[in-house]
């Protein structure tokens, strides 16, 4: 509770814990209503839905090796303030565009959108690790859950209530208000030189092609040598996996199986089950975190997550649906917090912005790997229940990974830093 306080009186965090809110409604109001209009306008073709997702998450292909570099080499108030703006931009000349109902043009600016937004979380992570101290970081994890589990629980319910009152326009218009103040915000942030230029002043001019790829290279030498950062790492590509799947499959069962007629308000219902579990679980998360080591909250959560998702692709009653949903997402923040509280302990802060984008890369590659696959195989060859069973089976098999490789890394790091402690 303490640490919470301290952290309330820490302007520069606040200003930022808000940016990130208004950034990830931007993020989140246009692209849910995007998505039911296209599936209200291609109802029998779910393949655009998918793509729509995809649009989101493929763009992070194109600028993997950039966005970390440029993170902890150029300034990244600057970076975080200019993504937002520039999105804010696009998402205005999305506006323009969905009046002449052109949907490919669309789809390019989503995905341009997309591929700026990107450069927003490696830069905004690294500021938020300067302004705190390591006490502070599962503090901030739990907030940042909190955030997210609101975003669940009032998100998919206001992107489709924004698509019914104010149409598709309206719903973009938030979405690039919601950029430009999270802009703003950052930009009023009285931060350090320090935590701007980690690694000292650079210009862009002298990041050439060269540089990029040999600071890039210094980040994965960074996560391989590390044997605890990286077992942590090689789960994200399974959790790719899961995101792609668990981003469109609730849509697709709803629709497509359980309440085909009124799909759009069981999602608005969805949402705020979903939600309100994930809101429970991330408020015993923070709490657990300071009792138990972080290792067994993440393994306890992907299992329990697991079995609950596994069980609901074969619910054929939405009422069985919406209460194995709630499990699953109360076990779902044991993870996360988990997770993004441990990274910031265990990455030295000038390397943060290359092992985010590290990180995000892959787990947006399986992502968009997982989106493709579904595109292609539902429901001609594959059936939703599989696509549960498959995704809940996944999040068991990081389990297994991380049951037989944190706690023995967690014993060799900590051996390392008592070493490195006599010696001084």
């Amino acid at each position: 509770m303490y640490t919470l306080k301290k952290m309330a009186g820490n302007k520069s965090y606040i200003l930022l814990f808000c940016a990130n809110l208004t950034s990830q409604m931007g993020s989140t109001i246009g692209l849910t209503a995007f998505m039911y209009y296209i599936l209200d306008r291609f109802s029998t073709q779910p393949m655009y839905a998918t793509i729509t997702e995809l649009v989101y998450s493929l763009p992070v292909l194109f600028v993997f090796f950039l966005v970390g570099v440029l993170a902890d080499n150029l300034n990244r108030k600057k970076i975080a303030v200019y993504s937002e703006f520039i999105c804010g931009i696009l998402s205005i000349l999305l506006l323009y565009i969905s009046t002449k109902d052109w949907i490919i043009v669309m789809f390019s600016i989503l995905f341009l959108r997309s591929l700026i937004s990107k450069f927003f979380q490696p830069a905004q992570q690294g500021i938020i690790q300067g302004v705190l101290t390591k006490e502070e970081y599962t503090g901030a994890a739990s907030l940042n859950q909190l955030v997210s589990s609101l975003f669940l629980l009032f998100g998919s319910g206001l992107g489709l209530f924004a698509y019914w009152k104010l149409g598709l326009q309206g719903a973009i218009l938030i979405d690039a208000v919601s950029f430009i103040v999270s802009g703003f915000l950052i930009q009023h942030c009285s931060l350090k030189k320090e935590i701007c230029l980690p690694n000292g002043p650079h210009k862009l001019k002298d990041m050439s092609i060269i540089t990029v790829f040999k600071s890039y290279m210094e980040g994965l030498k960074y996560i391989v040598k590390n044997q605890l950062l990286l077992s942590l790492v090689s789960g994200f590509c399974l959790f790719g996996v899961i995101n792609g799947g668990l981003s469109i499959m609730p849509v697709f069962i709803m629709k497509y199986k359980i309440v085909p007629e009124n799909y759009e308000y069981a999602m608005i219902f969805l949402g705020i089950i979903f939600g309100s579990g994930m809101l429970i679980g991330s408020v015993t998360s923070s709490i657990l975190a300071n009792k138990f080591k972080l290792y067994h909250l993440i393994i306890t959560g992907l299992v329990f997550t697991g079995v609950f998702i596994g069980m609901a692709g074969l619910a054929n009653n939405i009422y069985i649906f919406f209460i194995l949903s709630f499990f699953a997402a109360l076990f779902l923040p044991l993870v996360n917090v988990g997770i993004s509280g441990w990274l910031p302990q265990i990455v030295e802060y000038k390397m943060m912005g290359r092992v985010q984008g590290c990180i995000t890369p892959l787990l947006m590659l399986f992502q968009s790997m997982t989106l493709s696959i579904i595109a292609f195989v539902y429901p001609a060859v594959i059936k939703i229940e599989v696509l549960f069973i498959l995704v809940g089976f996944l999040l068991n098999i990081v389990a297994i990974i991380y049951v037989v490789l944190l706690p023995k890394f967690v014993r060799s790091n900590q051996e390392m830093i008592d070493i490195s402690l006599e010696s001084q």
